[in-house]
């Protein structure tokens, strides 16, 4: 996946700017790069700015326009994400509801997405229920390890993570507008190994266990027996894993510079307990684990056709357009961000 940020978004209205900037930078890459969305757009409808969610739709509709006209609308669908915010209630799962406020410009988003086949994009993090709340939140049932659970008393399902309860609620609030078909994949989640004093639950222990666990659970889902969530158990699970690399100087809290599991030098953030070697895109050298130098985009693999990342000395193969590619670790599906 590839994303365009929200600086980008009145610019992408004009369908010929559209053109020319897929043009540049992504039809040069195809098919030897597997590119299978484009999501215009982070959190817009919860940045409370009028000007970016009235560019939000149209700018989306002039990408899709766009890769109509360059015949690559079959393979590269057309998203945008939203935070878990956009949900008024998501407690029990069963009565997940979007907010009243956002259903002017999110009931067409929607109507979007469903005639176009893309995906609907969540940014979920358990981990913020457990900062907000932890002496209520049991931290097992928020990293994945064994815990009594919930049960949804409307729907009678049970639940033994918090991620699994927030993806639930999100196809609950599709469903209650009539959009439960349009598959949810969650485009970020992730847990830092480090905060504040003030920023319960983020230390490399916790870190380690929930993207541990999430990824083997992932690894797991992806063979032949589907495990999706419990109101959708047929359900492939897309999961993207935040974030690559430690983001050393970015403002705000302690925690927002510690989601990697890179630390900026590329040397692991800490290890979790298996190799990533096994990952459909490998973190480390292409025979051996975690990488111990930072890890770098090679050619895309003959299997698969994705991009590997590898131990290569430099980052300047990277570079397009004088900006900096930024690489997520993936878990199902591969996802890859331009940031510009």
């Amino acid at each position: 996946m590839v994303g365009l940020g929200n600086e980008y978004l009145s610019r992408m209205k004009d369908p010929k700017q559209a053109q020319a900037w897929i043009k540049a930078n992504l039809q040069p890459y195809l098919p030897a790069t597997k590119i299978t969305s484009i999501f215009v757009g982070n959190e817009v409808l919860t940045f409370n700015d009028t000007s970016l969610t009235s560019n939000l739709l149209p700018a989306m509709q002039s990408v899709h326009a766009a890769l109509i006209n360059l015949g690559l609308d079959k393979q590269i669908t057309v998203t945008t994400t939203h935070s878990l915010a956009v949900l008024q209630t998501s407690y029990p799962p069963s009565a997940g509801a979007f907010r009243p406020d956002l259903a002017p410009c999110l009931a067409p988003i929607l109507s979007f997405q469903a005639k176009t086949g893309s995906p609907f994009l969540i940014n979920a993090y358990p981990y913020f229920a457990y900062k907000a709340n932890p002496k209520q939140v049991p931290l097992e049932y928020v990293l994945f390890q064994p815990n009594e659970g919930m049960v949804d008393p409307s729907s009678n399902l049970h639940y033994d993570n918090m991620l699994f309860a927030q993806i639930d609620a999100v196809y609950s609030a599709l469903d209650s507008l009539g959009y439960g078909k349009l598959p949810v994949h969650i485009s970020e989640t992730g847990w830092p190994s480090k905060g504040d004093q003030d920023e319960a639950g983020a230390n490399l222990e916790n870190a380690k266990k929930y993207n541990g666990n999430l990824i083997k659970m992932a690894m797991s889902s992806s063979s032949s027996a589907k495990k999706g969530t419990p109101c959708r158990p047929n359900e492939d699970l897309n999961i993207y894993v935040f974030a690559l690399f430690n983001e050393n100087m970015k403002p705000g809290p302690a925690s927002e510079r510690n989601y990697g599991l890179f630390k900026p030098d590329g040397t692991p953030a800490y290890p979790l307990g298996f190799s990533l070697a096994s990952v459909p895109v490998v973190a480390g050298n292409n025979n051996t684990g975690v990488a111990s130098t930072p890890p770098q985009p090679t050619s895309p693999t003959s299997s698969t056709g994705y991009l590997s990342i590898s131990s290569a000395s430099s980052l300047e193969r990277c570079r397009l357009l004088g900006r900096s590619l930024s690489f997520l670790v993936p878990l199902v599906m591969e996802l890859l961000i331009l940031k510009f």
